[in-house]
């Protein structure tokens, strides 16, 4: 965990975006000018509304796996603090809170991270419509003594993550976290007696010994997983310095040696993955390609520790048993794994900005850690995984087991007419260099291109 640490300080200085970005498919239409965000000399907020809040949250795998967390936790904050709270819960959130934002009417908190298929977030970030909420790290937690800042983990704030414009202020407060790795069958590999690959080239043979018993070594979701996946094999080849380099778009890093590495291992997991995985890789049938790890169909998937609640009561092959592991080790020898991060965060035109930090705050609360904890899902705060087992525990381990932590992502840049979003240049051409449409080169060839206009457009504060 010390390593874990450290290394999440490092990479605090990049100055990119978490994941994936994209226009929403309804984008706000009108937008007010942005609304005070308070100061920071004054951490505690003004006294409650004596209306409710309004909070839309992602209906995501921890609330499958414990139903009702999102409501029990704004019990707990209502019962705390007397502020009633009108949730909004859903797997398609941005469908159905972007018509009102159209209209002006925004919740007073959001919880959708970046790298989502309709990018709402990184809209947002884009058009700089999010609220500063700086000072909820020195607010007092509802119900507690400590400050929000005295409880979260080093490392977690001061990143593009939370920071996205460089300018020394949040944005984004951090809320649950995973590491994200390659996730298989334990039970399937202790049966054929097959080890982990610790290298690429045993990824390779691996993948033939596979296809003689007609498995496919690799599936994902959507392609919108390789925001994890993609960075953590920068990562894991060239390091922190080329990662970062990479994250900004530097001018002729995608035609280095480490780069080259990068895109053949991508361009031959290409030939390795089940054919049937792109036209399932969408957000209506994703777990159909998750489903191939289950049933035995596909060895590996890039994904979250939300994954065990996401497909709990899924039908699976008889012995299965989770297993997740580190990206392989590149030239540098570094095995890696992502720590994903899902985002809380304000609209600059929310009505409630003061009440809204407030419940912020409380979400790193002993009480809100308890709620969630019962669906899985972690907060960056001290000494959270100390009491996990069982599957969780051996996940949050990866990096006590020496696996190299990776945070960070590709830097905000403004929206530019015929320049598509992160997911759309870096990460959906997988689907088609699966499906033999697209060629390495080509794909290549694009990314060079719309990296110089990507780093011409850098959002800076």
């Amino acid at each position: 965990m010390k390593k874990f640490l450290c290394l999440l300080l490092t990479l605090a200085i990049a100055l990119s975006l978490a994941a994936c970005g994209g226009a929403p498919q309804t984008p706000p239409a009108q937008t007010p000018p942005p609304a005070d965000s308070g100061s920071q000399d004054t951490p505690d907020p003004a006294p409650a509304p004596a209306g409710p809040i309004k909070v839309a949250a992602l209906s995501s795998g921890y609330e499958t796996a414990y139903p009702g967390m999102w409501q029990e936790v704004c019990a707990a904050f209502t019962a705390e603090t007397g502020v009633e709270v009108e949730l909004t819960l859903e797997k398609n959130l941005e469908d159905v809170i972007g018509p009102s934002m159209q209209g002006g009417d925004y919740p007073d908190v959001v919880l959708c991270a970046t790298g989502r298929e309709k990018g709402l977030t990184e809209q947002f970030i884009k058009d700089k419509l999010i609220a500063d909420i700086t000072d909820v790290l020195t607010m007092t937690v509802p119900g507690e003594s400590a400050s929000v800042d005295s409880k979260l983990v080093p490392g977690f704030v001061g990143t593009n993550i939370t920071d996205p414009y460089g300018d020394g202020k949040t944005y984004l407060a951090p809320m649950f976290y995973s590491p994200c790795g390659l996730f298989y069958n334990a039970g399937l590999f202790a049966e054929k007696g097959w080890d982990v690959p610790t290298t690429w080239d045993e990824m390779w043979e691996l993948g033939e010994k596979a296809k003689a018993e007609d498995i496919a070594l690799f599936t994902y979701p959507t392609t919108g997983y390789f925001d994890t996946f993609f960075p953590t094999l920068l990562y894991s080849v060239g390091g922190p310095d080329f990662f970062n380099k990479a994250m900004n778009y530097a001018e002729g890093v995608w035609d280095t040696d480490e780069a080259k590495q990068c895109f053949d291992v991508m361009s031959k997991l290409a030939g390795y993955t089940a054919k049937v995985t792109p036209a399932q890789a969408n957000d209506q049938d994703f777990t159909q390609n998750q489903q191939l790890i289950l049933d035995n169909k596909a060895l590996f998937m890039p994904n979250g520790t939300w994954i065990v609640g996401e497909m709990a009561d899924a039908p699976r092959a008889d012995g299965f048993e989770w297993g997740m592991c580190a990206l392989p080790g590149g030239a540098s020898g570094t095995s890696a794994s992502y720590c994903w991060l899902e985002q809380i965060w304000i609209p600059s035109g929310a009505s409630n900005i003061d009440t809204g930090k407030q419940f912020i705050a409380f979400m790193y609360s002993d009480k809100a850690a308890e709620i969630f904890a019962k669906g899985g899902a972690a907060q960056p705060i001290t000494g959270i995984t100390d009491g996990m087992e069982g599957d969780n525990k051996m996940f949050y381990s990866i990096y006590d087991n020496g696996a190299s932590a990776v945070m960070g992502g590709f830097a905000a840049y403004a929206s530019v007419p015929g320049l598509g979003s992160v997911r759309e240049v870096f990460f959906d051409p997988f689907n088609n260099l699966v499906s033999g449409s697209l060629t390495q080169d080509q794909w290549v060839d694009n990314i060079r291109t719309s990296s110089d206009t990507m780093r011409e457009n850098l959002i800076v504060s």
